[in-house]
Formats: C-alpha cells, structure tokens, sequence
C-alpha cells in the first residue's frame, strides 16, 4: 500500500494553507528508487516548508543525487548565482518572495539552469505565469515521487543535450569530448584535476569560487583550511593557460577564494558553452 506523508504548511494570514502530499515509494518499484543516470547530479532546492524540504532532500539523496537546500527566495537567490546546480527545484509559495518572481530574476542575471517549479496552484494561467517567467516545467502538488524523479531526469537530458562539448573563453578552449585544451594555436597539457579544476571554472564565470566550493566540486571531498593543494593547482594552471601574468585569467578574491574572469582582454564577455563541431 502506498505511504501518504501529509505536510501541512505553516499557519498565515490568511489561515492554514491546504496540506502538501507526497506519494511514496515509487510505484511499481517495491519500495527500490531508481538512481540517476550515470554519475550523481547536483540539485537546488527552494522551499520554505521544512518538512517538505527535508522529505525531498531524503528522498533525493537516496537516488544519489547532491542537494543544497535554501529555507527563503533571498537564500535560494545566492545559491543560484554563486554555485554550480543541474537542476533547480523552486517552490511558488515562498514566504519572503514569490517564486515565479524569483524565477524572472534568475534568467534576468543570466542563470540558465533548468528550474523545476512546485506549487499547489493548478490553474492553467499559474502553470503559464510561471513558465513565461523562464521555468522549463512545472510540478503541481501533490505529486508521486516517479513524477518527480522522471521530470528531473527529463530537464537534465534536455541540460547536458544543451551544453555541447566545447568551452570557449577568447583564445583559450576546451574540448570535453576530447579531453583537450588549446589557447590559440597551441595546445595546453593538463593534469586530470587542472582539466576538472578549468572546466569547473570556465562553467561558473565571474562568480566567486570559495576553496570549500573548489574542493567539494572537483575534489569531492570536505575543505581542510590547513591545506594549501587547491593554491598548488590554482598556481600551475595559471602558468599554463594565461600569457600575460598581468591579466590572470583566474583572479584572487583575497580571505575567499577565486573567480574566473573569461577573457582578461574582454571583462564584459561571458565564457561561452559552443556546440561541439
């Protein structure tokens, strides 16, 4: 028989909001989730309803996948921004801002990862408010856990379809498929971690890149402060990718960490992803 876990939101002004519902174990699996494809994709979600947020986070973490959770919009806002997700669930109902308001500020600042929207609102005309505001699908509550793992699967064949394999940043590219690296003409000779370090940085332009964040992305472990390798691996790669020392590529946010500033000669242009030719 299948589980109900009925979470009720908080008390508002306007009295209790109806119950929230998730429908568990998938059905048809005895109980056995299905992991993602391939290697564990990194999620943000963005709900205000602890309850809620933590059955999901369970839920997710049991597929394999890596979850961030932000409790509020303005939470959600800065994690969006400044790290790297696959997918990004966003609840409607937040208690500090509107979801779809938040979704039209994140395409506004350029995040192009794909939003996954929740909401209790079933009409035709929320469903449409919120994908004209940049969601690429929308999830109405309650909803099974299949619907849910099958809609996250979907948006992120749909990303990495999207990506291509080639990132460009002015005269320095990145081939993914071929695990090459070239600035120019010339070809550059990377370890495996200065590769995963570049494109970790290439992929996140512009955005302040903590040594935790550095470390839990590419080294997939915990940042040790005592521990100077990811300074090490920074400093080769400079060496090798910048030809001017005076115009770094990779910038030093002293007492932070680091941001990649795209093309030294052209701060104003972002690092491309060009479909691979």
């Amino acid at each position: 028989m299948e589980q109900v876990l009925e979470l009720a939101r908080p008390v508002t002004a306007g009295g209790l909001d109806p119950p929230r519902s998730l429908i568990c174990p998938p059905t048809g699996s005895g109980g056995i989730f299905r992991g993602p494809p391939q290697q564990a994709m990194r999620i943000l979600l963005i709900e205000d309803n602890a309850k809620l947020a933590q059955t999901l986070k369970d839920i997710l973490e049991q597929q394999g996948y890596s979850i961030d959770v932000a409790r509020t919009a303005e939470e959600g806002d800065e994690f969006a921004i400044v790290d790297h997700h696959d997918v990004i669930i966003l609840d409607v109902m937040l208690a500090d801002r509107d979801g779809v308001e938040l979704c039209r500020h994140l395409r506004r600042q350029k995040v192009v990862t794909p939003i996954l929207m929740l909401t209790s609102l079933s009409e035709t005309e929320d469903k449409v408010a919120g994908l004209d505001a940049g969601a690429d699908d929308y999830l109405t509550k309650p909803f099974q856990v299949d619907e849910l793992l099958a809609r996250l699967r979907s948006l992120m064949r749909r990303s990495q379809a999207s990506e291509g394999a080639v990132l460009r940043s002015g005269e320095l590219e990145m081939n993914l498929l071929e695990h090459r690296v070239s600035l120019g003409s010339r070809p550059v000779k990377l370890s495996a971690k200065e590769f995963a370090l570049l494109e970790y940085m290439m992929r996140n332009p512009r955005k302040l890149l903590t040594r935790a964040m550095i470390s839990e992305s590419v080294w997939d472990m915990n940042y040790e402060s005592g521990s100077n390798v990811i300074d090490v691996y920074v400093s080769s790669l400079r060496r090798k990718i910048d030809r001017d020392p005076k115009k770094p590529r990779i910038e030093t946010v002293i007492g932070s960490g680091y941001r990649f500033v795209d093309d030294p000669q052209k701060n104003d242009v972002h690092a491309q992803v060009a479909p691979f030719a």
